[in-house]
């Protein structure tokens, strides 16, 4: 693909992932429809080919995802998108992809659940199931854009995480962020600081596929096809990449595929703050709710209130060194979420590790299938009685 002219467009949530997605270089695109990310797969499905990309439709979200793996393994850049339902269906493989260090994107766009929920309306109850959906112990890096413009440039940050880190990479959007239109700017390919797969500095005969660079912990990926004998091994491997079940073989590996996120942290982390310089009360707040949440802020900060707002651009992992220097100016912290309380029990855990006991942290939980206003939140925020201010 050929460099873009950079231009400002306006453009849903969904069009800025597909034109983040293709400045990233992506070239393969394998997805089921689902509302309400199918316009995103419509909309590839007619430009990506114009870059020389391939857009297919497979049978299911199973089958979706595991495609992705092998195109990624081929060399392709790649991605798929889903909602709820859907991104159920991909975590047998999410652990395929995290097996064999496949470096693929998969952006959610939550809606209300269980089940199939309310199709159209907006959730955040994705939070833990992007963690932890997948069987067995491992780790993943998730991202959680709020804005058009977000969705653009943490699209093309899920591309350089996945290829820098080899891992699946998921950002979670939302039904009402999925198709709020805002200016986007897209930028050119040469201003992205793309990154690109590491490749081996070994002769084939001394490759292996698993053996992992000792100071990222990421091991340099040969595909197929540029004359590396490459096994791809779902089961638990050694560094050939030949099923064992040594105990230590296997200690080796998972813990390996854990800790390459968080040695490589400092680069996957991201978060944005305001109004904390002076505030007694903090707010945290992701997503569409993160936009609602902003508008209370300043709504309260003009009646005096010092109020603040962290909002997590990563959730997994968490920046939780970010969070922490907030939190030691503050009395009060309050998690605002679109769920039962998901993000709460991380904010309490780095609460907890950091000796910040004695920060009075609240917990407001919102099941509704619509995304609430400021003062639907200030309402709410007042029938619990907390007296924050």
């Amino acid at each position: 693909m050929g460099l873009r002219d950079m231009r400002i467009e306006f453009l849903s949530s969904n069009k800025a992932c597909a034109e983040g997605a293709i400045a990233a270089g992506l070239n393969v695109y394998v997805g089921y429809p689902i509302t309400p990310a199918s316009d995103l797969f419509e909309y590839l499905s007619e430009k990506l080919p114009k870059y020389g990309g391939i857009v297919y439709q497979a049978e299911d979200e199973i089958a979706s995802v595991n495609a992705l793996v092998g195109a990624a393994w081929a060399g392709a850049k790649v991605m798929t998108a889903t909602s709820g339902p859907g991104f159920s269906l991909m975590m047998e493989g999410l652990g395929l992809g995290v097996m064999l260090e496949a470096p693929i994107v998969i952006f959610d766009d939550m809606r209300t659940g269980p089940s199939t929920g309310i199709a159209t309306q907006i959730g955040q109850g994705d939070v833990m199931q992007a963690k932890w959906g997948s069987h067995g112990p491992y780790n993943v890096v998730v991202y959680a854009p709020s804005s058009a413009q977000e969705v653009f440039d943490y699209t093309v940050k899920a591309f350089n995480t996945a290829i820098r880190l080899r891992t699946p990479t998921i950002v979670l959007s939302d039904a009402v962020l999925a198709h709020t239109r805002e200016k986007v700017m897209i930028r050119e390919q040469d201003e992205l600081d793309l990154v690109e797969l590491k490749k081996p500095a070994v002769p084939p005969e001394k490759y292996k596929p698993f053996e992992a660079d000792p100071d990222d912990l990421v091991p340099p990926m040969a595909v197929f096809g540029e004359g590396y004998s490459v096994l791809g091994e779902s089961l638990a491997h050694d560094e050939k990449g030949y099923y064992k079940t040594d105990p230590d073989i296997y200690n080796k590996l998972v813990t390996r595929l854990i800790r390459k996120v968080e040695v490589n942290k400092k680069y996957v982390v991201s978060s944005k703050k305001y109004y904390t310089d002076d505030a007694d009360i903090l707010f945290v707040a992701f997503g569409s709710m993160a936009r609602s949440v902003l508008a209370l802020v300043r709504i309260l900060r003009e009646k005096g209130v010092k109020v603040g707002l962290f909002k997590p651009l990563s959730l997994w992992p968490l920046d939780d060194v970010g969070f922490v220097d907030i939190v030691k100016n503050v009395k009060k912290v309050v998690v605002i979420e679109l769920n039962q309380g998901q993000l709460i029990y991380e904010i309490k855990s780095i609460l907890w590790d950091n000796g910040l006991h004695d920060v009075d942290l609240y917990s407001l939980p919102v099941l509704l299938p619509d995304l609430p206003g400021p003062d639907e939140i200030y309402d709410m925020i007042i029938r619990e009685r907390w007296r924050l201010w």
